[in-house]
């Protein structure tokens, strides 16, 4: 059966409420010929969210509304391995009387998207061989960071990544790590990578009726449009920045699909985060790759 997730308005309800709603669900499930998987409740937003395996998104209202009558306010049809790339591991509660350990938490995630500058005539440069092991050091870096930073890579774009996080500050601090990790490659290598990165964050399900589509769409356009060698964000994730970091008003800005002008902020990295490194492996690794790079161009 399809998979669908949906959100309801919990204005006023606590974890318990939706606790027990979603109890509720689950007791009367069989009888509409659905399953319940999981959800998430979101209470700084007043939120929730379900993810149900259902014939269709009328069946899945109709349980909400026989077993408790709060009914969604919009629901729809997901694929379950972007589910899982976005949100996490789906954890399902199978009967009424287990308590549902995947879904009381925010369903809010930051997106983030990496992009190698002028790839194209990197490549014209290069040659494929050489441009290809650039791009492997470009991944080595940024899913080191995502890893210590407990992000998720969704794919890979070519000239970058495109990844999730459950919490909006180490969406930043990541991004922030990717860009000085970055410096300390192009310090001790002769071939010399330029990134520029954007960060968006939203609700699963967006405006347009898709799992973080305006989220996605909004993280990509900010990418585009950033200097190298810079973060670019949104307000939302702005807002999140840990203390100490410095925001950088970049004005408003007009992006491919969005109706209004976007306020755009930059995240510096510079000399906050070389002390923060200060220490650690950055240039060890640095070395490492690039003495990867040279044995490879030695074999051209």
């Amino acid at each position: 059966m399809p998979i669908f997730m949906d959100r309801h308005d919990l204005t006023g309800f606590s974890a318990e409420d939706l606790a027990q709603a979603h109890k509720m669900d689950l007791e009367i499930q069989d009888e509409f010929g659905v399953k319940f998987m999981t959800y998430w409740f979101d209470e700084d937003r007043n939120a929730g969210f379900c993810l149900i395996d259902a014939p269709d998104a009328e069946t899945a209202k109709r349980v909400h509304e026989a077993s408790h009558g709060n009914v969604p306010e919009d629901i729809i049809a997901v694929d379950m391995s972007a589910v899982e790339a976005f949100l996490g591991r789906i954890t399902t509660a199978a009967h009424p009387e287990q308590e549902d350990a995947g879904g009381r938490g925010s369903a809010f995630r930051a997106v983030m998207f990496t992009d190698i500058v002028e790839s194209t005539a990197m490549t014209a440069r290069l040659g494929d061989e050489k441009s290809v092991e650039m791009v492997r050091a470009h991944d080595s870096i940024v899913r080191r960071a995502l890893k210590n930073a407990d992000g998720r890579e969704i794919k890979h774009t070519g000239d970058g990544l495109m990844a999730s996080f459950d919490e909006t500050a180490q969406s930043i601090e990541c991004a922030q790590s990717i860009q000085s990790r970055l410096e300390s490659f192009n310090n001790s290598s002769s071939e010399k990578l330029e990134l520029r990165i954007g960060l968006d964050a939203g609700e699963p399900v967006s405006d347009n009726r898709d799992l973080f589509g305006s989220t996605v769409q909004m993280a990509a356009r900010l990418c585009a449009i950033a200097e190298r060698n810079s973060i670019y964000v949104t307000d939302a994730v702005r807002a999140f920045a840990p203390n100490g970091v410095e925001i950088i008003e970049r004005g408003t800005r007009e992006l491919k699909g969005f109706s209004e002008p976007v306020p755009v902020f930059e995240v510096a990295w510079g000399q906050q985060m070389k002390l923060r490194e200060s220490g650690k492996s950055g240039g060890g690794f640095a070395r490492f790759l690039n003495r990867l790079l040279g044995r490879s161009s030695s074999t051209n």
